[in-house]
């Protein structure tokens, strides 16, 4: 994302009223962000916005008062925790304080993947899902973090792999148009090291020229790939969840009340290391977006939902994406940033729209209908739903 900050007005955005709680729905995800240190220098990092990397480097809450906080807005949700940073390995000691003190919730990672041979095997095998993040290929990697992350790594992901309880998904922010199908691939087949392969489009003016057209030719590789196969899975999981939300729409809703499938209005909330909570882990520079505090133990509906100027349900790809992504929807169109509309947020649209056209022409129907069980299984329940936003 662009790193010169919005200026926000507190009276400019109200979310819709409504009866329901903060929390829609049965389950939440708790998203702790353990410091906002971080090891890499990555030159995207959204964090950079607002001066938020870096912040916050102790937490300024104890667990008792996360539990407390748990047992007084939580109480009868399943819960899964994801620790977030900066880089959440540089605070273990928290995350180990935290698994601990809730065995029975479920535990996500999110992180760098430099640290990863540091964690206890205990430790390991609680995780449902370690996300890493990564930008694809070696060169590209090393460009945006540093020469030689990428192979440190890959090689860390190795080491530890089997010592996972749940599953290892590569978290590509797709920043580059140079981008490769190669680089994609290599990663969904590199199943020595990694389970599943996830990526998003970079919220920043990276859409500039032809680089639309680059991404589109690699998309219909990757679709391409990904229908070629009944019997065994292409791990992509946005196209994963876009054939899913196609051949079984209800399963597009059912965990999101029907709202955007990045979880911020419904069930996502982002502890900061201070204390305050945001449904957002890339608007929380923006203290109006403010929607509870550990220490104070309170909580309030996520103020990130949806409004009428936004024109996502006369759009052809609305029963399936359920809008995409409520930052750039809300600097879009409630904060009416037409540069922002133009460059980032109208390019990545037209990106997801022709995703599902590729996808049509592949047939999905007919391929999940031909697929193996296991195929079939995974297409319709897989776990890492829950962790990632299934849309790019």
């Amino acid at each position: 994302m662009n790193t010169q900050t919005i200026e926000f007005a507190a009276s400019s955005y109200a979310a819709p009223v409504s009866d329901a709680g903060p929390i829609v729905g049965g389950r939440v995800e708790l998203q702790l962000l353990t410091t906002l240190k971080c090891n890499l220098k990555c030159t995207y990092c959204s964090l950079g916005v607002g001066e938020v990397l870096g912040s916050q480097t102790e937490l300024q809450y104890d667990i008792g008062q996360l539990a407390a906080f748990v047992e007084r807005h939580l109480a009868g949700k399943e819960i899964y925790v994801t620790f977030y940073g900066g880089e959440p390995t540089l605070n273990l000691d928290m995350m180990q304080q935290v698994m601990q003190r809730f065995p029975e919730f479920r535990y996500q990672l999110q992180t760098n993947g430099t640290l990863l041979d540091n964690l206890p095997d205990w430790m390991l095998a609680k995780f449902s899902n370690i996300l890493i993040s990564i930008d694809g290929g070696e060169r590209i990697t090393d460009g945006y973090r540093g020469k030689g992350i990428w192979r440190q790594v890959i090689g860390n992901l190795k080491h530890v792999h089997a010592r996972v309880g749940g599953t290892i998904t590569a978290r590509v922010t797709w920043g580059n148009p140079d981008t490769s199908f190669e680089e994609l691939d290599e990663l969904a087949a590199a199943h020595e090291a990694i389970d599943y392969l996830y990526w998003q489009f970079v919220a920043d003016e990276m859409y500039g020229d032809d680089s639309v057209e680059k991404r589109k030719q690699v998309l219909v590789r990757l679709v391409e790939k990904f229908f070629a196969d009944t019997h065994t899975l292409y791990p992509l999981v946005p196209l994963m969840g876009i054939v899913r939300n196609k051949v079984l729409p209800t399963r597009g809703r059912e965990l999101y009340a029907g709202m955007t499938q990045c979880r911020v209005s419904t069930h996502l909330i982002n502890v900061m290391p201070s204390g305050q909570i945001y449904p957002c882990p890339d608007m929380m520079y923006a203290p109006q977006m403010q929607m509870g505090d550990i220490q104070g133990n309170w909580l309030i509906r996520s103020p990130l939902q949806p409004t009428p100027g936004m024109p996502c349900e006369a759009c052809e790809a609305f029963s399936w994406c359920r809008r995409n992504c409520m930052k750039n929807l809300y600097l879009g169109y409630v904060k009416n940033d037409l540069r922002y509309r133009k460059n980032v947020v109208e390019p990545i649209c037209e990106l997801v729209r022709f995703l599902g056209r590729e996808i049509d022409r592949h047939g999905p129907h007919n391929w999940f209908a031909r697929a193996s069980l296991p195929v079939r299984q995974q297409i319709t329940g897989a776990e890492v739903y829950e962790y990632v936003e299934i849309m790019p």
